[in-house]
């Protein structure tokens, strides 16, 4: 068995279609088909039950599928170590971000790798978590940190263990502005800008309880910055995440009962990735 070949072995197993596959790896279609029939005649054994649209492992599968990422991952780590000794690591590292506390979390992080390799250069880019996902699955970002709810079945992970506190924005002069915590009760009977992710909304509406059938939703937004010039217009009260920073015209104001989110930065599970990157994962993993 060829390391080349259980790595696109991992590589339909983990996406199920032999097409996206290919597609991942940067190879023919009939050339990974015709790979992974060598594999199974070779080991005797039938490794996928092969459908119209997907494929999906047989017991014989599964197990392979264990013990090649076990084999792949220690040759992974050789070469990693080895390449380490013999030259200065250097490259771009690309990452997406929410704006979210965590983003503290990173910070140090990439700050204590640079410390070890500074010839590595950090590209952040602020934006939402659809166009982040997107764009880590394009292979254009290497790295997105995610406020919850996210789902990270193909991802590889790391829990922040930040806390992300949930608050409303309120326009000066609002006779809402003079309160420390605001509750269901106080929101509503006024116009709400929500955020724009529907698995997030349910989260918000979720935390209305009784009242969120009744509410006036006035909009939607993704951005911090722009849900609050919104709010300071008077379009509607602005429920979002509190990440410490301050805009004209408005006041963050906490919920209560609090409502809180975790945060999470990950990165696919496979894939091609810069040496630059996959150290930084490999570093993210042991701190």
């Amino acid at each position: 068995m060829e390391l080349r070949v259980l790595r696109y072995f991992l590589a339909v197993a983990e996406e199920g279609n032999i097409t996206w596959a290919a597609q991942l790896l940067r190879i023919s279609q009939p050339t990974l088909s015709r790979q992974l029939k060598q594999l199974e005649e070779e080991l005797g054994v039938t490794l996928f039950e092969r459908g119209s649209h997907t494929i999906t492992l047989t017991e014989e599968g599964r197990l392979l599928r264990d013990r090649a990422q076990t084999i792949v991952s220690l040759a992974d780590k050789a070469e990693f170590e080895l390449k380490q000794s013999s030259y200065e690591l250097s490259g771009d590292i690309m990452a997406g971000c929410g704006e979210v506390r965590a983003m503290t979390f990173l910070a140090d992080r990439m700050a204590a790798f640079r410390t070890l390799h500074p010839g590595v250069r950090f590209h952040v880019v602020s934006t939402t978590a659809d166009v982040i996902q997107d764009q880590l699955e394009q292979g254009l970002l290497d790295f997105g940190l995610l406020a919850d709810p996210v789902d990270t079945s193909r991802y590889e992970f790391l829990r922040t263990n930040i806390t992300e506190h949930w608050c409303t924005m309120i326009p000066n002069g609002h006779p809402l502005e003079t309160h420390d915590h605001l509750s269901p009760a106080d929101l509503a009977n006024e116009a709400l800008l929500l955020p724009s992710r529907e698995p997030v909304r349910r989260v918000v509406l979720n935390w209305f309880g009784p009242y969120a059938p009744h509410l006036n939703i006035a909009g939607t937004c993704n951005l911090p910055a722009n849900g609050a010039a919104m709010a300071a217009s008077g379009l509607g009260l602005y429920l979002c995440l509190d990440h410490g920073t301050t805009y004209p015209g408005v006041r963050g104001i906490r919920l209560a009962p609090p409502l809180e989110s975790s945060s999470v930065l990950v990165w696919k599970k496979q894939g091609t990735i810069s040496p630059a990157a996959a150290a930084f994962a490999k570093f993210l993993q042991t701190m």
